[in-house]
């Protein structure tokens, strides 16, 4: 549920009006755009993942562990973020953690 939210937060605004500040320059260049339509695209990618992760755990949370990785080497990039990187990193430790659970049930059921 939590990246569904915070997919929407990128469009709503309401837990910080500047997103933006927390992409690394180098990835702002990478995404076509600028870095408003970075975060628009960022969103969206939170909101599937979300979506994933509802119904396909085992697959979603690699999902969302990649998509933490590349948010954590941003906000290491960016500087001054690595205590919220810090917790994206036990995010994604939980993500793989919800994946292994979810691979290791079906294989019991087989």
């Amino acid at each position: 549920m939590a990246p569904i939210l915070f997919g929407l937060d990128k469009f709503v605004r309401v837990l910080t009006d500047d997103w933006e500040r927390y992409l690394a320059p180098w990835m702002d260049r990478l995404i076509p755009g600028n870095a408003t339509t970075a975060m628009a695209i960022v969103g969206v990618v939170e909101i599937v993942a979300g979506v994933v992760v509802a119904f396909l755990p085992r697959f979603g949370g690699l999902l969302v562990a990649a998509w933490l990785a590349g948010i954590i080497v941003s906000l290491v990039s960016v500087g001054g973020y690595l205590d919220i990187a810090l917790r994206d990193f036990g995010l994604l430790v939980g993500g793989l953690a919800l994946s292994a659970l979810a691979f290791s049930r079906r294989a019991t059921r087989s």
